[in-house]
């Protein structure tokens, strides 16, 4: 079983934007489940079919597969959800890489920085641009902005 230990935070500045090292732009759709979350993802061009469950916290079962682009392309089709459109932007300190979303849409003025860790008890970096811990506020999983989209909250 895969599992994932992420942290999400929100941020103080826009000092982390001379930190990037490249950046992505993403879109991914939502196919729902009651006790996980399925969703497809396009990211330029790679595709991906993401499970993970739907726990609040540092830790979550997480399942991942490529998929050919073409069926990425048809299952968003099937989505019920008008799905997430994002661009990604990487941040690398020490051994540790930020995840930056800065989202777009109905979404656009959010920006949050997710960091994966090997284990929930992990030290991590701190820079100064990072701020308030979001981890357990369910309101900022990408799968709860399709249907609670940050421009309405």
């Amino acid at each position: 079983m895969a599992i994932e230990i992420e942290r999400k935070f929100l941020l103080k500045s826009d000092a982390w934007r001379a930190e990037v090292t490249r950046s992505q732009r993403m879109q991914q759709a939502y196919l729902g489940g009651t006790h996980c979350s399925t969703r497809v993802r396009i990211a330029g061009l790679q595709a991906f079919l993401n499970i993970k469950s739907r726990e609040l916290g540092v830790q979550r079962q997480e399942f991942e597969y490529p998929l050919p682009l073409k069926d990425a392309e048809a299952l968003m089709l099937l989505a019920e959800n008008t799905g997430i459109d994002k661009t990604r932007h990487y941040v690398k300190i020490d051994r540790y890489t930020f995840e930056i979303d800065e989202f777009l849409g109905a979404n656009l003025g959010l920006i949050v920085a997710e960091l994966e860790l090997d284990k929930a008890e992990d030290d991590y970096p701190k820079p100064e641009w990072l701020g308030v811990e979001v981890t357990d506020d369910a309101r900022y999983y990408n799968s709860n902005l399709v249907d609670k989209p940050y421009s309405f909250w």
